[in-house]
């Protein structure tokens, strides 16, 4: 059965390094990281852009989801609330497949210094730090099987992915 993977958590959580080793491991896969679907410059949040975001990256799935080809759908994007995923499953082709929802959580001491490389590094702009750590929290309340990935690697991570498929 055709499997479509979302991978939520927080800014600098580790969900587009581990969706890249997910993809590695499972077979006849695509990987859409919903942060592509609205990169833009100036990056602006508005509810135009967010509502844009929103139709790019369900017209890209429902895609995904019709191809004969792909057997697993890797989604990942900041999925902080419960609403979040339940309108992007409505808006979804209704079709013959299994949802499988994570949610990649850390330490905040973890998350404050891989923001923090990531900002030395010129990956990320200073203010992700207090817009990112907040957002822990909310992942309690998503519907979701929790990893923590403080002290794996991607790698690891995309493991217990897998190995949950088998459970």
């Amino acid at each position: 059965m055709k499997r479509l993977i979302l991978v939520g958590g927080t800014m600098g959580v580790g969900k587009t390094a581990a969706c890249r080793a997910l993809a590695g491991i499972l077979p006849n896969n695509v990987l859409l990281d919903g942060d592509w679907c609205w990169q833009m410059t100036p990056f602006v949040v508005s509810d135009e852009t967010k509502a844009m975001a929103m139709d790019n990256i369900t017209h890209l799935l429902g895609n995904f989801l019709r191809c004969s080809t792909l057997e697993n759908i890797i989604f990942c994007w900041v999925m902080h609330e419960q609403s979040i995923i339940e309108d992007l499953l409505s808006r979804l082709p209704k079709a013959d497949y299994r949802v499988d929802s994570f949610s990649l959580v850390c330490s905040e001491q973890a998350l404050r210094s891989r923001l923090a490389g990531d900002v030395a590094s010129g990956l990320r702009t200073p203010d992700v730090i207090e817009r990112s750590v907040p957002r822990l929290a909310l992942y309690e309340t998503v519907q979701s099987v929790k990893i923590d990935t403080t002290a794996l690697s991607p790698l690891q991570t995309a493991q217990q992915i897998a190995a949950a498929f088998k459970a």
